[in-house]
């Protein structure tokens, strides 16, 4: 993933996932690895609702909450910052020793993009532990997005699999072409909004400001972006999917899953737990 990621030319990796407990930290610890033993200057940042225990390699750059960092292991704090998390004001800092430390970020997108631009500043790259809805950071951008998917995601591997499907077709929704007829929606584009324009064929593009605002999932997402040219300003890029075979009440035959995956979105699939990769 780190290796695509690069010769794409991202610098920022950020990883979403289709759930809770579908192994989204477990692939940013698989990236964060690697980029370490490529000799990579590595930051990360964990941007989720809840914030994250990680552990840090020496000379780690992260952000975090002020309240969350900790007295030991030690870390020296590069520069404090204006913006807020769930847990008060944030700051940057480095990991002088090895060790776990809470990783936490700010509630808006604005304010994750610039979480990101001050990491890169500091480092070679930026690895976010993210959330879907702020995503948007990266949207216009050269940033790579992971999608993260797991066996506690559906009752079954083919529920999944078309769950983790319709994500990554509404996060790679395309760029609208200025050239064609469109129509502009402002903020997000919802249930209600989407069936209005099937119900009267609309072929012009609908055209948002980021996939992000694409206020659909599932199987409504699917249906809607094959019915209408759903188009938007601002496109992201996903460039991989992971899986996480067991769950916390069931599980899945991991080669199956990660195969199954990678045929329905299109997209390199990799079983971090096992280190593997589906064709």
């Amino acid at each position: 993933m780190l290796n695509i990621a690069r010769s794409a030319g991202a610098r920022t990796i950020f990883v979403v996932g289709t759930g809770r407990n579908v192994g989204k930290t477990t692939a940013v610890r698989a990236i964060y690895e690697a980029a370490r033993a490529d000799g990579l200057r590595v930051a990360l940042a964990a941007l989720g609702r809840d914030a994250e225990s990680m552990w840090l390699h020496p000379g780690t750059i992260f952000a975090t909450a002020r309240a969350l960092l900790p007295a030991s292991p030690a870390a020296e704090i590069l520069s404090l910052s204006p913006l807020l998390s769930a847990a008060g004001g944030m700051l940057y800092a480095c990991a002088a020793v090895g060790g776990f430390f809470e990783l936490g970020g700010p509630p808006t997108a604005s304010g994750v993009r610039e979480v990101v631009e001050e990491l890169l500043s500091r480092s070679d790259v930026a690895i976010v532990d993210g959330a879907v809805d702020r995503v948007a950071a990266v949207a216009g951008s050269d940033g790579a997005i992971v999608v993260a998917a797991g066996a506690d995601a559906g009752a079954t591997k083919e529920e999944a699999v078309a769950e983790a499907a319709a994500l990554v077709a509404r996060l790679r929704v395309p760029a609208f072409d200025p050239e064609d007829s469109f129509i502009e929606v402002e903020g997000a584009l919802t249930a209600a909004d989407a069936a209005a324009f099937v119900a009267r064929g609309e072929t012009r593009q609908i055209v948002v400001r980021d996939p992000t605002q694409v206020a659909l999932s599932g199987r409504s997402a699917q249906r809607a972006l094959e019915r209408l040219k759903i188009r938007c300003r601002r496109p992201l890029r996903v460039i991989a999917a992971t899986v996480a075979s067991i769950g916390s009440e069931r599980e899945f035959e991991p080669v199956q899953f990660a195969g199954a995956l990678a045929s329905a979105t299109g997209l390199p699939a990799f079983d971090v737990f096992r280190g593997a990769r589906a064709a």
